[in-house]
């Protein structure tokens, strides 16, 4: 009997990327496609943070309407919970299913009826991932959920309150996969750093428990929290499997805009953080909105300014976009759309300066681990999390490679091999 086919497109964080590889792992009577015309059902596991990653679930939707593609259309993720009763009424989705339903895919697209499944924000995976379609890096989720009520963020809402995963899965997990082959692995959730707060345990210590599993070469983190950087964490900084850079979510540097934003961090310990990391020998990246209500052009000045005083080389930084249901929605004075625009480019443009100087600065061998092959070309990322593209005779996808003498331009390193 031939299976039907499936196709998944993945919106969003890398926890629904960790996501979208449950549902494919639990999929038993269907089989995966990464071709999505020639599908029975597309899986769209989308994302709610702003009212935009909203629109840009409905343009996909259309898109898949408009190219007369028949298969069937099933809605989970974040914005199933946002926008999955709209939709379904619309009849442009078969059916809506929560996060916590994901284990029983299988039951969920044989339904015949259009449905709708939230299930329950208080769930935690316990599903085994032994691969990751597509990928030469696992992501590997270790909680779920959020304690903060940042002013602008509805992800709470519909993730949930904190709560860890279980470690010896965690652990099973990890050594399932490096058995597999898998050298990389990327801890990631909802807000990562509050790991282990539930259980009496710690992200440090869970790392430590990581990098004892025969096979981890590196660990990665996803955005972590200033004040989850605790004395603990600190210790492990010069561990040789850490990755060499860090993720600080500061989301903003005017302290009078960090309270407006209902944030926890507090901008002096954040530049204390930041300098103890790059004297470590870390790359270190940020969230940021600009945009956001209340930014005057003086909240503005200050926030650049002590911009420019932190050793950042990355960043993911977005203006800010109005999310219904949240207290940010209702504030007023409202920052022009183009202005917010102009903020973003002005704080892009000296993060992009402060990492090309940090790869110029950089006088040590590069750890890589090559990723993709694009015209000819290798990808592969370092272990400060830049890019660099290799020129090589030899098939290196998947592989891991030392490189010493590479060039430093613009765009990122290049090397041949």
């Amino acid at each position: 009997m031939i299976k039907k086919k499936v196709y998944f497109k993945t919106f969003g964080c890398r926890t629904n990327i960790y996501d979208s590889q449950v549902m494919m792992r639990s999929m038993k009577e269907y089989e995966i496609t990464e071709n999505e015309s020639e599908a029975d059902a597309i899986v769209i596991n989308s994302c709610t943070v702003t009212n935009g990653a909203d629109t840009h679930v409905r343009s996909y939707i259309s898109g898949v309407e408009k190219s007369g593609n028949e298969a069937k259309l099933f809605l989970t993720g974040c914005g199933a919970h946002t926008k999955g009763e709209s939709l379904l009424k619309e009849k442009r989705i078969h059916g809506v299913f929560g996060q916590s339903e994901k284990q029983k895919i299988d039951t969920l697209l044989a339904e015949e009826k259009p449905f709708y499944e939230i299930g329950d924000l208080n769930y935690i995976d316990d599903v085994i991932v032994n691969e990751f379609v597509g990928k030469s890096r696992a992501f590997i989720k270790i909680q779920e959920g959020c304690n903060f009520r940042c002013s602008y963020c509805i992800i709470p809402f519909v993730r949930g309150d904190a709560r860890s995963m279980s470690e010896s899965r965690i652990l099973e997990q990890i050594s399932t996969l490096a058995i597999n082959g898998f050298g990389e692995f990327i801890l990631t959730g909802t807000n990562v750093g509050s790991y282990g707060q539930d259980t009496k345990t710690s992200l440090a210590t869970l790392m430590k428990k990581i990098s004892l599993i025969r096979g981890v070469r590196r660990i990665r983190l996803g955005s972590v929290e200033p004040i989850q950087i605790s004395d603990e964490f600190k210790e492990i900084l010069g561990e040789p499997w850490l990755e060499r850079h860090m993720h600080i979510a500061l989301q903003h540097t005017s302290p009078t805009m960090l309270k407006v934003m209902n944030r926890r961090n507090v901008y002096k310990q954040d530049k204390e953080l930041f300098e103890l990391l790059a004297d470590k020998g870390f790359a270190v990246g940020t969230d940021f909105i600009t945009g956001h209500p209340g930014e005057s052009e003086d909240i503005w000045k200050e926030a650049i300014n002590n911009a420019r005083e932190l050793p950042l080389t990355h960043l993911h930084a977005f203006t800010y976009s109005k999310r219904d249901g949240t207290p940010s929605a209702t504030m007023k004075p409202e920052v022009n759309g183009k202005l917010a625009k102009e903020r973003l480019h002005e704080i892009q443009d000296i993060v992009n300066e402060k990492n090309l100087a940090f790869r110029r600065a950089f006088s040590g061998e590069l750890d890589i681990l090559v990723e993709s092959k694009k015209d000819g070309l290798y990808h592969g990322i370092d272990q400060h999390f830049n890019k660099i593209i290799i020129d090589s005779k030899e098939d290196l996808v998947g592989n891991w490679v030392s490189v010493q003498n590479y060039k430093v331009k613009e765009d990122c390193n290049y090397a041949n091999i």
